[in-house]
């Protein structure tokens, strides 16, 4: 299977194809600083990005500045009202909170969809 997922130090690319000017380019995800790299060389993509993240640290580490990290575990979820009434009612129920109930669902998710258990998977269980 071919992935276009990279992964250095931490940091997580998607590798995308650019029909405009015939390149292959991602970006550090997950981190609020905005990281790019791009090449017409595939046999370079790796390396771009690996140059790209350290670049990344030494800029911060030059200006004083904590690298931010990949997804701190916030974000805004839009669902339909009566699912999102459903599931406060629920974690109340059980006596946790919302946050918990999602982040229960997601694991569960996660774990009955993926062929291989992502050791993260497991910590928050």
């Amino acid at each position: 299977m071919v992935t276009n997922l990279l992964e250095y130090k931490g940091y997580h690319t998607k590798i995308q194809y650019d029909c405009e000017s015939h390149s292959l380019r991602g970006k550090i995800e997950g981190i609020n600083d905005y990281v790019d790299f791009q090449t017409s060389d595939p046999s370079k993509v790796e390396d771009e990005f690996h140059k790209a993240v350290d670049d990344y640290l030494i800029f911060c580490e030059k200006m004083g500045k904590c690298p931010d990290k990949e997804y701190k575990g916030t974000f805004n979820i839009r669902i339909n009202p009566n699912l999102h009434k459903r599931l406060a009612i629920y974690a109340d129920k059980i006596g946790t909170s919302l946050n918990s109930t999602v982040e229960s669902a997601i694991i569960y998710y996660l774990n009955d969809k993926t062929e291989n258990v992502d050791p993260l998977i497991i910590d928050v269980m």
